[in-house]
């Protein structure tokens, strides 16, 4: 019974006091339940024996009130055979062996009760030993949990420095300086290389087309005026002395507004392009 004292003492002594040690509580925890677990194999040692002798007791208890039967069926026969010395003497031993398996049977009965005792304490030690298993599981996770919150403050402490942010803004300050520099080379390089002016037309050949795609579609849902109509190619004219002057045909009221509209619209475009080149 010694064992199971002192691994009771150990459950209670280390289970509640390993946090507040100073050593790492994951390791202390994994040892105390590496030795706890030591401690109950031995301690399913010692139940083994104790009942390993509680058989032997029976056993032994049983043989001996055999051999009394034994004896007395031997008294028997010497009684039938009229001789009552022998007979005695058969009694005599059955009474020892008789006394003998008592004495067994009553040392049996002891010893079952205690290895019931015994198989009882080594359930509840056992469950003991579980119920640590789990709490250590549990107190490593706090453990674990613990330390991760204490490195995320640490991070953003570091974060929540003053100079960390320092140095973004100088770092963006740096990048901001560089990006106008290669602006700043561009343009030169643009001015001095003659550049300039086919960069502006080429700019206007890419708006170009998307110009007139524009005006296409505001003609198409009627918001802008409609194409004028395409001038005719030139007619060769025949000499004077050949044919005979044709008379001009009349332009009708509305052939004019088409033709001043288009005119109009050709000038705002030729002042849009002068002024996309003037930039």
């Amino acid at each position: 019974m010694g064992i199971f004292a002192r691994l009771a003492t150990l459950i209670k002594s280390n289970l509640n006091e390993l946090i507040s040690r100073s050593e790492d509580p994951e390791k202390m925890l994994n040892q105390v339940v590496l030795e706890m677990e030591t401690q109950l194999i031995e301690a399913k040692k010692q139940v083994a024996v104790s009942i390993a002798d509680e058989k032997r007791l029976a056993k032994q208890a049983e043989q001996e009130l055999a051999n009394a039967g034994e004896w007395e069926r031997r008294a028997m026969l010497a009684i039938k055979a009229g001789d009552d010395v022998l007979a005695k003497e058969a009694l005599s031993r059955k009474k020892e062996h008789e006394t003998l398996g008592n004495t067994y049977k009553d040392q049996w009965q002891k010893q079952k009760a205690a290895v019931d005792s015994l198989k009882t304490a080594l359930r509840m030690l056992n469950s003991k030993i579980e119920e640590a298993k789990r709490k250590k599981n549990v107190l490593i996770a706090r453990k674990k949990r613990a330390e991760a919150q204490k490195a995320i403050q640490e991070t953003m402490s570091g974060l929540n420095n003053v100079s960390a942010f320092d140095t973004f803004d100088r770092m963006a300050g740096k990048i901001d300086q560089l990006e106008a520099e290669a602006e700043a080379s561009a343009e030169l390089h643009e001015q001095y290389s003659g550049d300039t002016l086919a960069h502006k037309f080429s700019q206007l050949e890419a708006t170009a087309g998307a110009d007139d795609e524009l005006m296409a579609l505001k003609r198409k849902m009627g918001v802008a005026p409609p194409e004028p109509p395409k001038a005719p190619p030139p007619q060769v004219r025949a000499p004077a002395a050949e044919i005979e002057a044709e008379p001009e045909p009349e332009i009708s009221k509305s052939e004019q507004d088409e033709l001043a509209a288009a005119l109009a619209e050709m000038e705002a475009e030729e002042q849009k392009a002068q002024a996309r080149m003037k930039r």
